[in-house]
């Protein structure tokens, strides 16, 4: 009896593991050559003779105006601290580039036409809206977006924006620019297809940084995360009683996908719940698809979302 029940703890261990390493695989074989380009450092020390040096190294960089612009942003108080503070956050930045490359080893694995783009690293003038941009052969990062969620230059910013200005996110909003490359939205517009379409660009993300956590690979905190694992039963009985899955209501997108400081269920556990509460959904979803599936992420990403609601499984733990 004894031996039986320690078979059957070791089974149910060894499936665990199986689950909870889905997305792990080898990438010690790829080849990756990084190139990080710090723009940042050599304009903000730029002077009127260096300038059009720099000018001629980054023409995209710089639209048409008289060099008396550019010297006078160079000299900006506001600028110039934003350009300190982001040396002394990342430094010469090899803890990132080891990031990177893992990211880009991984990317590589899943879709072997992918180019390493050169990393561009600059200061946008807290431009969150363009933290990241990946442009062809270009991968920019504006690091005066990734000072720490306390930095007292984003006192402005809603905290439920700001808990995500920290260094640590980089990676994860690479990932995500880069999963943009190889998504194509799908056609339908009921609410489960926009609900599972979020989902796969998760799973995307997971599948390129599976050492990352998943709170902040969906950008929660470690209590929102929490709140939204708790909850999850709550969560999927009110989108099946309210019959919210197959409704084309344009106003779902706001209330459960977008950034937003809570989801807005319209009952007392708004302020309790953490924004983007869908696309959270929509991530369990898949993933109880790729478990009991046989699929691979390519094949994943060709697959309607009725198809894979309905091969899901998907039963959220009571």
């Amino acid at each position: 009896m004894n031996r039986l029940l320690i078979t059957a703890i070791v089974l149910f261990l060894m499936v665990s593991c199986k689950t909870e390493k889905a997305n792990e695989v080898d990438v010690s074989a790829v080849d990756i050559t990084l190139s990080v380009n710090r723009f940042e450092k050599k304009f903000y020390e730029a002077d009127e003779t260096t300038l059009p040096i720099i000018k001629n190294e980054f023409p995209y960089l710089f639209p048409e105006q008289n060099d008396s612009i550019w010297l006078n942003k160079i000299k900006d108080k506001e600028e110039r601290e934003l350009y300190q503070k982001s040396q002394e956050v990342f430094g010469d930045f090899e803890n990132e580039k080891t990031q990177i490359i893992e990211l880009f080893k991984h990317v590589k694995h899943y879709h072997s036409n992918f180019e390493t783009p050169k990393i561009i690293t600059l200061i946008t003038n807290l431009d969150y809206q363009n933290k990241i941009v990946y442009a062809d052969s270009l991968l920019f990062v504006s690091l005066d977006m990734y000072l720490g969620k306390d930095s007292e230059v984003y006192h402005d910013f809603p905290v439920y924006l700001s808990q995500n200005f920290e260094k640590s996110q980089l990676v994860v909003d690479m990932a995500s620019a880069i999963s943009d490359r190889y998504f194509t939205t799908d056609k339908g517009r009921q609410f489960l297809d926009l609900v599972v379409g979020a989902g796969k660009r998760m799973y995307m993300i997971d599948s390129y940084l599976p050492a990352v956590s998943d709170a902040k690979k969906i950008g929660y905190s470690d209590a929102e995360y929490e709140w939204a694992t708790a909850n999850e039963a709550q969560i999927w009985k009110y989108f099946i009683e309210n019959k919210v899955l197959y409704s084309t209501d344009s106003k779902l997108v706001d209330r459960f996908m977008a950034e937003a400081p809570f989801s807005k269920f319209y009952i007392d556990i708004d302020k309790e719940s953490p924004g983007r509460i869908g696309v959270w959904l929509g991530w369990q979803i898949v993933q109880s698809y790729m478990n009991n599936n046989e699929v691979t992420l390519q094949q994943l990403l060709q697959t309607n979302a009725e198809e894979i609601f309905n091969k899901s499984k998907y039963k959220p733990k009571k």
